[in-house]
C-alpha cells in the first residue's frame, strides 16, 4: 500500500517537473521570439531613418543644383563691374532695363509693388541691390499677361513691377547683374527667375528693405 502512494506521488511530481519545463521552454521560446521581432522592428525604423535622410538629402543637392544652374535664356552681367555708388545725377546704363550699376540713394518700393507708370531706373536699380527682381512689360505685351503678371509680383516680396517702353523684350525680368526675356507670363522661366534670384545669392545688399522707399504709382 505504501509502495502505490509512492509511486503515485513520483509520479505527480514528475508532470509538475514536466509541466515546468514545457512552461519554461514556451517562456524561452516568446522571449526569443519577441527580441527577434524587437530587432526587425528596430532595424527596419533605422533602415527607414536612413532611406528619409537619404532622400532628403537627394531632394536638398538637386533643388541646389537647380538654383546653381542659370535659368535658360538668361543673360548675365559680371557683378564686379556693376557700378555701386549712389549718385544724384542721371545714370546712363548699358542694357534697358539696367541690371545694375550707380544709383539714387533712394530704393523703389519692392514689397510686391505693381507700378502702372514707368519708374525711374536709378530708384530701381537700387531696389535690385536689395534683392529685388524687377518685372518689366511693354506694348508688346498681351493685356492678360501683364495682368498675369501684376497679380504674380503682388503676392511676392522683394519684386515690383512697371512697363518699360524702349526694351526690347515683350515681358523682361531683371535682377542685380541678371535678365530674362520672355513672350508670356506662361512661360516656365518666369516662376524659375523669380526662385532663383528674389533675394538670391546675386543680392549685393541680402536683407536690405524694400519698403519706405520711393512710391511713384
Amino acid at each position: 500500500m505504501a509502495s502505490r502512494k509512492s509511486e503515485t506521488n513520483n509520479s505527480r511530481q514528475a508532470r509538475i517537473a514536466e509541466m515546468r519545463r514545457a512552461d519554461q521552454s514556451r517562456d524561452r521560446r516568446n522571449k526569443a521570439i519577441a527580441i527577434t521581432a524587437s530587432a526587425a522592428i528596430v532595424t527596419g525604423l533605422i533602415g527607414f531613418g536612413a532611406w528619409v535622410m537619404i532622400d532628403q538629402q537627394n531632394k536638398k543637392e538637386a533643388d541646389e543644383a537647380r538654383l546653381k544652374a542659370p535659368v535658360a535664356g538668361e543673360q548675365t552681367w559680371d557683378a564686379k563691374k556693376l557700378g555701386r555708388n549712389h549718385v544724384e545725377t542721371p545714370v546712363k546704363y548699358e542694357m534697358n532695363p539696367p541690371v545694375g550699376g550707380d544709383h539714387n540713394p533712394r530704393w523703389m518700393n519692392c514689397n510686391g509693388d505693381v507700378y502702372k507708370n514707368p519708374i525711374p531706373e536709378i530708384n530701381a536699380v537700387h531696389s535690385l541691390e536689395h534683392g529685388a527682381v524687377w518685372v518689366t512689360y511693354n506694348e508688346k505685351a498681351a493685356a492678360a499677361d501683364v495682368e498675369k503678371l501684376a497679380g504674380k509680383v503682388s503676392k511676392t516680396p522683394y519684386t515690383l513691377m512697371s512697363p518699360v517702353k524702349e526694351q526690347s523684350g515683350a515681358i523682361m525680368l531683371s535682377a542685380w547683374g541678371k535678365q530674362l526675356t520672355v513672350d508670356s507670363a506662361d512661360d516656365a522661366r518666369v516662376a524659375a527667375f523669380l526662385t532663383k534670384y528674389v533675394q538670391g545669392t546675386q543680392t549685393p545688399e541680402p536683407g536690405a528693405a524694400c519698403t519706405n522707399g520711393l512710391a511713384d504709382k
